[in-house]
């Protein structure tokens, strides 16, 4: 049996923070999509309806609203006793999914730091007669250098 859909309710100045958050060219996708499934959860529309237009998925839309409905009474607390930058930190906040679970980084920690002191260092310091490296020529110098065994180009290009 399905849940009961979260009801969104913005204020004013929340409704105009949310505005801003598609448009502006420093937010993340996910923030934006967020913004926009909260701005078009009010006026009341059902999830499949802005699952449509927003491009998600209705249970994406839900998870939302749901996150939108719990963090309201917090959210109408700072904007009461915070600046307006406070208030866009909560609803950035809110809009920002929580940390997925997955199987840990293959690459452990050691090889990574190596590769950054090579990347960071001029490449005239390993012999090479240029002004700016290639992954390739950073992959060649950590294992030249004994920092790893071997590593794949692509690895060191992430």
């Amino acid at each position: 049996m399905p849940g009961r859909t979260a009801k969104v309710t913005i204020t004013e100045g929340q409704q105009h923070l949310l505005e801003t958050i598609p448009t502006a060219p420093t937010a993340s996708s996910q923030r934006r999509q967020g913004a926009t499934i909260i701005l078009w959860a009010f006026p009341p529309r059902g999830n499949q309806e802005i699952a449509t237009a927003v491009g998600l998925s209705r249970r994406q839309v839900s998870t939302g609203r749901r996150r939108w409905a719990d963090a309201g009474p917090r959210l109408i607390r700072i904007a009461c006793t915070q600046t307006q930058a406070g208030l866009r930190r909560a609803i950035e906040q809110v809009l920002h999914d929580e940390p997925r679970p997955g199987p840990p980084g293959k690459c452990p920690p050691q090889p990574i730091v190596a590769i950054l002191a090579v990347a960071c260092e001029p490449p005239e310091k390993s012999g090479r007669p240029i002004t700016h490296g290639t992954a390739q020529e950073l992959a060649d110098d950590v294992v030249k250098r004994g920092s790893v065994p071997s590593i794949a180009v692509a690895q060191v290009g992430r």
